[in-house]
């Protein structure tokens, strides 16, 4: 039954694109609004709906009706399925590795002091530095 679905929602979608694409868009109908003769009629500019318009309607009903049922039928499928061993190549060769049992609750541990990094010894800065001498110019 999902194959003939399948079938009938590509024709479907094959005849929704053919009838959307063979319709005239509204932008070809832009100049009626300025004066040309269309714009005065009982439906509007646009007119009433024709046989392209409720066709593709009816398809469009058709193709989302048939999505849903489908989604449906998969997400059914699925929920009563086991999933397959998934093939893992070289890492199903790698041993799991599994955390030690812990009876009891963990304690909470503090965290451990830094041990003090021993600094660089300062520097002697002189309490009088020496002016630099200025080229080619007075010295006062």
């Amino acid at each position: 039954m999902l194959l003939f679905l399948n079938v009938i929602y590509v024709l479907v979608a094959i005849s929704m694109v053919a009838l959307i694409l063979m319709q005239r868009g509204a932008g070809a109908q832009a100049g009626s609004g300025f004066g040309g003769g269309a714009s005065a009629t009982v439906f509007g500019s646009r007119g009433a709906s024709n046989f392209l318009s409720k066709a593709t309607k009816w398809l469009a009903i058709t193709f989302f009706a048939i999505s849903l049922f489908m989604a449906w039928q998969a997400t059914n499928r699925a929920a009563g399925v086991d999933a397959p061993a998934q093939d893992l190549g070289l890492m199903s060769e790698v041993p799991a590795v599994t955390a030690p049992a812990v009876d009891g609750p963990v304690p909470a541990q503090a965290p451990q002091a830094q041990p003090e990094v021993p600094r660089a010894p300062a520097q002697e800065v002189p309490a009088e530095v020496p002016a630099a001498p200025v080229e080619g110019g007075d010295t006062q």
